[in-house]
């Protein structure tokens, strides 16, 4: 069972229907102890980093997220929920992430050309960047849905993915146990369902 993590963020019966058009139980939870007994965790998130956090850090799921990710346990966060897990974020100031991984959060106005527009929404494809069990039943080059200002940066060592929006953007990361989409699964298809059933089955 996967557990989509209910901090007040996230489009989260969105989630939880894409998991259901694959067979797969999702539960979406704000009970530390359904947490605790589910096989795989999904963090879901949209609006503003710095809200996100707070609530995220007012609920008490960053200290379960945390212990559990330590255990062992399999996490994906997507849309600001990937941009959560790394250590800062630039937006409208200078906040914290659950650091589960090394990078930060910044524009994509500072990498991209000024006549692009913000956000970035809409379909683009992904190049894949690393052999990763996530992406093992998609191509390079399949196209997912995006909808972001900001964008990680200075990670490397997690980078699983990029896209082209006027400059190469992080698309996806893996690290571990630590996965992340800054694009929509539920929003991108057969293409995103593929994503969610690896994370599922192959992760």
């Amino acid at each position: 069972m996967v557990a989509v993590i209910d901090y007040g963020v996230g489009n989260l019966f969105s989630l939880q229907s894409s998991f259901a058009a694959i067979g797969q139980e999702a539960t979406v939870t704000a009970d530390p102890a359904v947490i605790r007994a589910a096989d795989k965790l999904l963090l879901p998130g949209v609006g503003a980093f710095r809200d996100a956090a707070e609530k995220l850090r007012a609920s008490g799921m960053d200290a379960v997220v945390l212990e559990e990710v330590r255990r062992g346990k399999p996490l994906l966060g997507i849309c600001l929920g990937m941009q959560l897990l790394f250590e800062k974020s630039y937006e409208y100031g200078e906040y914290d992430g659950l650091g589960l991984l090394r990078g930060a959060v910044r524009p994509i106005a500072d990498v991209i050309p000024p006549d692009y527009k913000i956000p970035h929404i809409g379909w683009n494809a992904l190049k894949l960047c690393k052999p990763c069990a996530l992406f093992g039943r998609i191509q390079d080059g399949d196209c997912v849905y995006f909808v972001h200002s900001y964008y990680a940066a200075d990670c490397a060592d997690a980078l699983a993915a990029t896209t082209e929006y006027g400059a190469e953007l992080t698309a996806a990361v893996a690290k571990n146990n630590v996965y992340g989409c800054q694009f929509h699964p539920e929003k991108s298809g057969g293409v995103g369902l593929n994503i969610l059933r690896a994370f599922c089955e192959d992760v």
